[in-house]
């Protein structure tokens, strides 16, 4: 029985290697990992254009054949007896702390990216259709931005400028402020799941603590504040204020410290499999990729061992 449960864990953690191996090609390349959780609505834009690569690949990462709607995910009776483990291990509750994405799991864009720079540019002569805004936004994203490897660094306004103004080919002040403080609003964004306050409460309650890990200016805190959520959580951890992106560890390792707990103890979720999955994954968290191994709060709450 020990040596059957110690395959089980080798050949979930294997599997874990695999995915993280097999983020790198998903979608656009590296602009789809990149256009993960940006400010300006990009996120809505790689599920609209992403869709189809998902389904091509998910199925290869998990071990299984592809086929329509296959969208990959856990093996349900690894992931079972992993989780039966972990509460040998801990008890019913198999994590002391849960770390949350921000853009695309736990809030999303209102609007299309494309969509809103048309309609803020119109009134300053941006003339380019939706599409070739999205393509020149593309381009933009893939340049190489000055000696750093941080986007985000203090507001990002800089960064936000040059995207802005390659993507609509308009310079104007007035109007990149209008779409700046637009991003600050609960206008621009909306929740993901609308059971998550009352589930991430009964998790606080059970003793999980919660933290908020998201690649983001210096604007997520008043925009935590704007979607009225920002008391839902113990932490936050965001890149312009600790000097490290998604995927790199060192973000993951903080928001641990900012917890109180070993990275083995906490667990993440996130919607993209490089920055989310790969980059827990290296700190030593546990990592589950929304929309596929988890679709809701509640689903995680309840494989926590947190019932309603």
């Amino acid at each position: 029985m020990a040596r059957a449960l110690r395959n089980t864990i080798l050949t979930f953690f294997k599997l874990s290697a695999r995915n993280s191996a097999s983020a790198f090609p998903l979608s656009f390349g590296s602009f789809s990992q990149s256009m993960c959780s940006w400010c300006y609505g990009p996120k809505a834009e790689r599920w609209y254009y992403a869709e189809t690569a998902a389904d091509e690949t998910e199925g290869e990462i998990c071990g299984r054949p592809n086929g329509p709607g296959d969208r990959g995910g856990w093996d349900l009776v690894g992931a079972k007896e992993y989780l039966d483990y972990r509460r040998s291990l801990y008890g019913d509750i198999t994590h002391k702390a849960l770390l949350v994405d921000a853009v695309g799991t736990l809030f999303v864009p209102s609007q299309p990216m494309a969509q809103v720079y048309r309609q803020f540019g119109e009134k300053y002569g941006v003339e380019f259709s939706e599409d070739e805004i999205l393509n020149r936004y593309r381009w933009a994203y893939e340049q190489p931005w000055g000696r750093s490897r941080l986007r985000f660094v203090d507001d990002g306004r800089p960064f936000w400028q040059f995207i802005v103004t390659s993507s609509t080919g308009c310079s104007d002040s007035q109007y990149f402020e209008e779409l700046y403080e637009y991003y600050t609003t609960d206008k621009a964004w909306h929740l993901c799941d609308p059971d998550a306050g009352k589930v991430f409460h009964a998790l606080r309650k059970a003793g999980v603590k919660i933290a908020v890990v998201s690649n983001f200016d210096t604007r997520l805190r008043p925009l935590l504040r704007a979607l009225k959520c920002d008391h839902w959580f113990d932490a936050v951890a965001v890149s312009a204020e600790l000097a490290a992106e998604k995927p790199n560890p060192t973000i993951f390792l903080k928001a641990c410290d900012f917890l109180g707990v070993k990275p083995e103890d906490a667990v993440h979720v996130g919607d993209d499999r490089r920055n989310d999955i790969w980059g827990a994954r290296r700190a030593g968290c546990d990592a589950w990729l929304w929309g596929s191994d988890v679709h809701s709060f509640r689903e995680v709450a309840e494989r926590i061992g947190v019932q309603f």
